[in-house]
């Protein structure tokens, strides 16, 4: 056993994880929660990137959709972020074993620092816009590398839910 792996064992059978996990109503509860933290977040990142590939909203400039966003997107993933700490302190290492849990935090990951760069081209200022202008396949791609990176967390999340790792 890894030093890792000794140490996701004891974070698992810990009493708190122990009682979170043994739970017949809160770990359901928060499962719950996840997900609808989870469709808030992820729907409304999938609206903002649809602007960003130029799909809806092309008459608004790029991130104007997303800084209208910005609170509910935060709340809906502050929702995800606590319960999916939640869900892998009951079962961290179930977690660290699953290859699925593994991609799945490669591609937040990879969302994430995606994200980080999204934000330094728009604020660049007021030269971003869609169309046939010098960054446009930049903003085109990042909402594209985000769409993949959400549908693959997603995906991967569920088949963790089903027990395929």
């Amino acid at each position: 056993m890894s030093s890792f792996q000794a140490l996701f064992h004891l974070i698992q059978h810990s009493p708190i994880s122990t009682d979170l996990r043994e739970s017949s109503l809160v770990f359901p509860m928060i499962e719950s929660l996840h997900v609808i933290g989870l469709t808030i977040s992820v729907g409304l990142i999938v609206v903002a990137d649809l602007q960003l590939i130029g799909c809806c909203f092309t008459s608004t400039k790029p991130g104007a959709v997303l800084e209208q966003l910005r609170p509910w997107l935060f709340a809906g993933f502050t929702l995800m972020f606590v319960t999916g700490a939640l869900l892998f302190l009951a079962e961290a290492e179930h977690c660290y074993l699953s290859t699925a849990f593994r991609l799945k935090m490669l591609f937040l990951l990879c969302a994430g620092i995606n994200a980080v760069l999204c934000e330094r081209i728009f604020r660049r200022g007021p030269s971003v816009h869609l169309g046939k202008q010098p960054g446009q396949f930049s903003i085109a791609a990042a909402g594209w590398v985000s769409l993949v990176c959400w549908i693959l967390v997603v995906i991967l999340g569920r088949l963790m839910a089903y027990g395929i790792s």
